[in-house]
């Protein structure tokens, strides 16, 4: 029981910089250097760049034209 609380406790912080991790894959943010930027961001900041991603940079990407 408790190794399911431990894992459950270090995968739940991880889930907002997954997420961004795969919408910033999937938008287009006008230029690649602003993808990699927040790409970056999210990545050096795990659980942090997840939520700043969320809040700032999810509405300036545009959902890519298939």
């Amino acid at each position: 029981m408790e190794k399911i609380v431990i894992i459950i406790l270090l995968i739940i912080p991880m889930l907002p910089t997954l997420w961004a991790i795969t919408d910033i894959a999937y938008k287009d943010f006008g230029s690649l250097q602003r993808k990699a930027l927040w790409g970056v961001l999210v990545v050096l900041l795990p659980c942090i760049g997840g939520i700043i991603y969320f809040f700032f940079g999810r509405r300036k990407g545009k959902q890519q034209e298939a």
